[in-house]
């Protein structure tokens, strides 16, 4: 089998999500439609659970032909393992295997230390980018886990490793298809505490955020544009003055900071006008804003990036879909979408 080299000599790794889930059977599947990728990537999990997706994926008809051979990889052996098999490191201590679709303490504790595993890694040089296949919420919580999902942890490992504060280590939430990408000024908070998190001071930071991450990844001039946040970017005030009073401010500001943005963009076309390649990327004011144009564009190809973390990381668009788990008919498509994402991000950054 020929494969390409990874950049730099350094994996892409990807977390085994919760073992519940669907996260180890994509995991498989994505290696087994694309198998150029198993000489770019190493799976932090657990082996036993790792296997079974394997024996799982193996009897899905059609996918016979692309049999696929667990390695496990000792810590910093990566390089040297067979570059046609589905290189894993045991990533976290798992008893014994958890059931299909049901919510457990050993199953959030497991998927969390694996998301620990690979951010150390990344953090320490050992990998390029890190891809989280999907976690359960619940099942975190029930694990003891102080943080409610993937994003919250990653701030926390990232600034203790960083040696800062939570609140030194903003973050932001972009969404991506193909041809369109989107950051949220506000993630996962009611539409009435969003419009108060409209401020001037969280707009810029915003920007900021997208700048860097584009920076980062090869694009130092991305253009950025702002959308409004109220119909018809306010109309001179006729229909809010947030346009007005908080986001152009804003706007000026981030160009003062010498960044290409443009805005208050109306927010029924700005999204159709960066598909149609006048934008690089959308900044939105509150979570639907941003997320159902991309959605809309098809969620298997959606990609979940994490901004402001010292690491790229990116996820697929989905859940632990815990009603499929274990049947076979999950599709990776969104987590190739997500690995290929973290591949061309890593390419062009300077981390």
């Amino acid at each position: 089998m020929t494969s390409k080299p990874a950049a730099s000599g350094r994996p892409v790794v990807i977390t085994m999500g919760d073992p519940a889930g669907i996260g180890p059977e994509i995991i498989v599947r994505a290696l087994c439609e694309r198998p150029q990728l198993r000489n770019q990537v190493l799976v932090a999990g657990d082996l036993p659970t790792l296997r079974r997706a394997i024996d799982l994926t193996h009897a899905i008809e059609g996918m016979a032909n692309e049999a696929l051979v667990l390695e496990e990889v000792a810590a910093g052996a990566w390089a040297t393992a067979p570059t046609d098999r589905l290189r894993a490191v045991q990533a976290c201590v798992l008893s014994e295997r958890v059931p299909f679709g049901c919510i457990s303490a050993r199953a959030g504790r497991a998927a969390a230390d694996c998301i620990a595993y690979a951010a150390n890694l990344v953090l320490h040089g050992g990998a390029r980018a890190m891809v989280t296949a999907p976690v359960h919420k619940e099942a975190l919580s029930a694990a003891g886990l102080a943080h409610p999902g993937h994003t919250e942890f990653l701030q926390a490992l990232s600034a203790e490793h960083a040696g800062v504060t939570l609140a030194q280590m903003p973050v932001r939430m972009m969404l991506s298809s193909p041809g369109l990408a989107t950051v949220l000024v506000s993630i996962h908070v009611s539409l009435r505490e969003a419009l108060e998190a409209v401020t001037r001071e969280r707009v810029v930071e915003t920007i900021r955020i997208t700048a860097a991450h584009f920076g980062r990844c090869g694009m130092s001039n991305a253009r950025i544009a702002v959308a409004a946040l109220n119909p018809h970017a306010g109309e001179g005030g006729l229909f809010g003055r947030e346009e007005i009073d908080i986001i152009s401010p804003a706007i000026h500001h981030a160009k003062d900071m010498g960044l290409n943005v443009s805005g208050p963009h109306a927010p029924d076309t700005v999204f159709m006008r960066a598909r149609q390649g006048e934008f690089d990327v959308v900044v939105a004011m509150y979570h639907d804003q941003g997320l159902i144009p991309v959605k809309l564009l098809g969620l298997e190809f959606g990609v979940n990036t994490t901004l402001g973390l010292p690491l790229i990381r990116t996820s697929p668009d989905h859940g632990t879909a815990f009603d499929l788990a274990g049947t076979g008919r999950a599709s990776a498509s969104s987590l190739l979408a997500a690995i290929d994402a973290a591949m061309r991000m890593s390419a062009g950054s300077s981390q």
